[in-house]
């Protein structure tokens, strides 16, 4: 990449970036005014961490990958917690800060049918030997979503190799979805073999009915571009696969936004319907994150998202889960990564409210 391009990428990521911190800034104010918990109103919360990337990576004609530096890179990677009543507007919990000092990224907290709140997680998955059983992911507990607990580090890859023998270098992202048919628990993320986890990476999945023994690692979705970021939801009998396209660079383009497959099944197999941008994406580049709502002011759905290099939150409306128009007028705890959404009853959210304010 030659330096004026490097440097063009600087002063466009700069003014992105400066631009994005006073609409964040001003977002979090408007979200506060709007937010208000009464018994006749569905209460939704979204979990994530925090992030400002570092550098932005590219691909040359040559192959060779090039780091451009980003501005004012920050990580909490712990979690968060915001609450909503439109799914449009936001209010961060404890001054956005963690809730929980468990080192973490992309949390993923829904309740069981047991009513007990599980998370899984990107990293902080210590405790195993990954020489032996690879890469684990985070596992922990709550009754309440404010006394959480460890439950264990899951090896979810330790039983699949590549053609060398090798193992898996990670697990990024990992979900659970409940079959209420089948009564077990289907858990899904994303692994690479490669030294990069965005590189030939793949959805997969294993079952599980106690948390305790875990099916063999299976491959779930395989597109033919690398994916990440995998998330299901099930409407009406399909299967609805939102995921991300990791593909980028000088021979691809700029392909790093999110897409759906459906599937009559579970366990697939998945078929892309393809978008109306940029080739069959559904949102703009360069998003990631995905997480799926009904809509609380109409008949349809949200796709919540984040635009990981310009450090901002998206939200996309649809109808049919399949045709999806950017939300304008929204706003999101700044610096938010990679979320999820799940419903809370009205008492459970001024509990959380009354909680974490009190932390202050």
């Amino acid at each position: 990449m030659k330096l004026s391009l490097v440097i063009a990428l600087l002063i466009s990521f700069t003014g992105a970036w400066a631009q994005s911190k006073k609409e964040t800034a001003s977002a979090d104010i408007k979200a506060k005014e709007q937010l208000k918990i009464d018994k006749d109103k569905k209460v939704y919360m979204l979990t994530y961490f925090r992030q400002r990337y570092p550098t932005r990576i590219e691909i040359d004609a040559q192959g060779k990958t090039v780091e451009v530096p980003l501005e004012n890179p920050m990580l909490v990677a712990k979690l968060h917690i915001a609450l909503s009543t439109d799914g449009r507007h936001w209010t961060a919990l404890n001054d956005n800060n963690p809730v929980w000092e468990q080192q973490m990224r992309d949390p993923y907290v829904r309740r069981g049918p047991d009513g007990l709140w599980r998370l899984l997680a990107t990293g902080g998955g210590r405790g195993n030997d990954r020489e032996k059983v690879g890469p684990s992911c985070l596992f922990a507990t709550s009754k309440d979503l404010i006394h959480w607990q460890v439950e264990g580090a899951l090896p979810l890859m330790k039983d699949a190799r590549d053609e060398s023998g090798a193992l898996a270098k990670n697990i990024w992202a990992p979900e659970w979805f409940y079959d209420d048919e089948t009564k077990e628990y289907t858990l899904v993320w994303s692994s690479s073999y490669k030294d990069a986890g965005w590189k030939e990476s793949r959805l997969w999945y294993c079952k599980t009915r106690d948390w305790k023994t875990f099916t063999p690692a299976k491959e779930l979705f395989n597109p033919g571009y690398s994916v990440i970021d995998g998330t299901i939801l099930k409407h009406e009998g399909t299967y609805y696969l939102y995921h991300k396209e990791e593909e980028f660079g000088a021979r691809t383009g700029e392909r790093r936004a999110l897409r759906v497959a459906t599937s009559k099944n579970l366990e697939g197999p998945y078929t892309n319907i393809d978008g109306p941008l940029n080739n069959g994406q559904i949102v703009p580049v360069i998003t990631e994150g995905p997480t799926v709502m009904p809509d609380p002011t109409k008949p349809g759905w949200l796709l919540l998202y984040d635009y990981c290099m310009t450090n901002r939150f998206g939200a996309s409306y649809s109808p049919d889960l399949i045709n999806w128009k950017v939300e304008e007028d929204v706003s999101f705890p700044s610096e938010a990564r990679h979320g999820c959404v799940s419903l809370l009853t009205p008492e459970e959210a001024k509990t959380l409210v009354k909680a974490y304010s009190s932390k202050n």
